[in-house]
């Protein structure tokens, strides 16, 4: 027995592919605006990988210096050398069901709502993914100088000092910068109120914005504010809250993908009462370049 759908759109058993072909490319649409990590992250696409295995990133190492030349002599011939970095790729997904009766009564076109809604999931899901792979970065800074989170105190505030001294630790590291020009920093609402008092701080309206959630520049770093950044209630001295903040340059970490976020039917059950639709992908995150990555702690 059919059931009028949405759109006058019949159907028995389950969602007719264009339906889900298009709901599918909403999942992808309406995830972008939440998506900040992701735009920084090294890609790598293996549509033949299954889940539990991996995929491999390749990452070369620096050439020896050359130098200057005799004028008979030979240019030195060196080896290419890389290595590869495994990315452990799992299933990743969540689900909704809605009644017959809710598409049938409601005024509001339901699965579109669902589409929107999985859609945001998806992309909290794959942003916090990137968010901890890129924070269990190895190298710590505290702000104020400090030499550990349960030190740090109300003073120790994420200022032009800390923005420094994370920038000296990865230029030391030669990490590259993103277009040869700046490092990219992740920073909390928190973080944001003390920058935008920095006389040396250019608001993104000064320049032009490039990323999602940018938000402005100083010191050759960029800023983009987030609200999913970790804040660790009470960790620091007398109780006071941590915040935590990420910086980093180019190649310092990945996305796998296996198989691309889509839109899955889950059939029709009950005599047709109860619809399922859910998205669902298959992915891992991994650290390239440690020494690229410094986390910044700070009251």
């Amino acid at each position: 027995m059919a059931h009028e759908m949405y759109q006058g759109v019949n159907y028995t058993g389950t969602l007719p592919q264009t339906i889900l072909d298009v709901y599918s490319k909403e999942v992808e649409f309406h995830a972008q605006p939440v998506l900040r990590f992701a735009q920084f992250a090294v890609t790598k696409t293996d549509l033949q990988a299954q889940p539990g295995l991996t995929v491999k990133v390749t990452v070369y190492d620096n050439l020896a210096m050359g130098g200057q030349l005799d004028e008979l002599q030979p240019i030195g011939i060196q080896q290419l050398s890389a290595s590869q970095k495994e990315i452990t790729v799992t299933e990743w997904g969540n689900a909704i069901a809605v009644t017959e009766l809710l598409l049938q009564a409601s005024f509001d076109d339901v699965m579109s709502s669902a589409a929107k809604l999985l859609g945001m999931d998806y992309a909290r899901v794959l942003d916090k993914a990137l968010m901890d792979t890129v924070l269990s970065g190895t190298q710590v800074i505290y702000g104020g100088g400090k030499g550990s989170r349960a030190e740090i105190s109300a003073e120790d505030k994420f200022d032009s000092d800390v923005i420094k001294d994370a920038v000296e630790v990865l230029a030391t590291n030669n990490a590259g910068k993103y277009n040869n020009e700046y490092y990219v920093c992740f920073v909390h609402p928190h973080h944001t109120r003390g920058l935008r008092d920095n006389p040396e701080f250019h608001e993104v309206t000064e320049y032009g914005k490039q990323y999602a959630g940018e938000i402005g520049r100083i010191h050759d770093v960029i800023f983009i504010e987030t609200t999913v950044l970790p804040v660790l209630k009470g960790a620091g001295a007398d109780g006071t809250d941590v915040y935590q903040a990420v910086m980093f340059g180019e190649n310092a970490y990945a996305l796998a993908v296996a198989l691309p976020v889509e839109m899955r039917d889950g059939g029709i059950e009950d005599f047709g009462r109860i619809h399922k639709l859910a998205w669902y992908s298959i992915f891992g995150t991994g650290i390239l370049q440690d020494a690229n990555i410094v986390r910044i702690e700070t009251a």
